[in-house]
């Protein structure tokens, strides 16, 4: 398989970035304003499960109209909605839903394996995050990559087949020479039905304390994917860098 590939496109909310600390952290140091008191990390994951919903395969029957950033914004107002919090101020929702996953941490092993695997590959975000968002997020964490490819450009989103065709026409490979990287079974198994090779990355932190809601239905085994490993340093390994 490594002969065959020459690009790596990772997804990048999760798999490459701390989105439960962050949203956690944000809607607590809010929360305490107020003196409220929440179980912030559930507020997190519910904020996150409802963002997803909203974005996954976005534009399969009409045109976007919003992107991620827009769905942070109004899947919070839900959230405090549904949890009964009416103090949150327009400020402080931009704060949540915008300025926080704009300014993601990335996970502690993946600015040391990027450089790594950029020597061999070219290196790229492949997510249904907002450009801004990336760019912002690759400045906040001094990340180098080769390409940045979002679904809000293509106007197509995972898991829809669009993308990942169009990835990799924008990166004049076949399919076959692409390897996606995530740590989310949905995106790679809608790679694959692509034609892309697969690594599965582990993220044990990605919900918290909380199982990934995907893990309910599908378990990870060494031959789920051409690659399944514990941590992207693993994955370079692997990779022969």
């Amino acid at each position: 398989m490594n002969d065959r590939i020459k690009v790596l496109t990772f997804d990048t909310g999760g798999t490459v970035l701390d989105w439960h600390s962050g949203f956690r952290d944000a809607l607590k140091r809010t929360g305490e304003k107020y003196g409220l008191t929440k179980d912030w990390a559930d507020l997190a994951n519910k904020l996150r499960k409802k963002s997803m919903n909203a974005m996954l395969q976005l534009g399969e029957n009409s045109d976007p109209e919003y992107n991620f950033d827009g769905a942070h914004r109004f899947c919070l107002e839900e959230v405090l909605r549904e949890e009964g919090v009416t103090d949150f101020s327009d400020a402080d929702m931009h704060f949540i839903a915008y300025e926080t996953p704009h300014s993601f941490n990335c996970w502690a092993d993946f600015p040391d394996a990027l450089e790594r695997l950029r020597k061999k590959f070219l290196v790229c975000s492949f997510t249904i995050l907002s450009y801004r968002l990336i760019m912002d997020s690759a400045r906040h964490n001094q990340l180098s990559w080769d390409a940045v490819f979002s679904c809000e450009g293509i106007g197509k989103y995972k898991m829809l087949a669009e993308p990942y065709e169009r990835v990799a026409f924008f990166l004049q490979v076949n399919p076959e020479n692409c390897l996606m990287v995530a740590a989310h079974p949905w995106d790679l198994n809608a790679a694959k039905k692509s034609g892309y090779s697969t690594a599965f990355v582990e993220r044990p932190s990605e919900w918290g304390g909380e199982k990934a809601p995907w893990a309910k239905s599908d378990t990870i085994t060494p031959d789920s994917y051409d690659i399944v490993v514990k941590d992207f340093s693993k994955l370079a390994d692997t990779l022969g860098v």
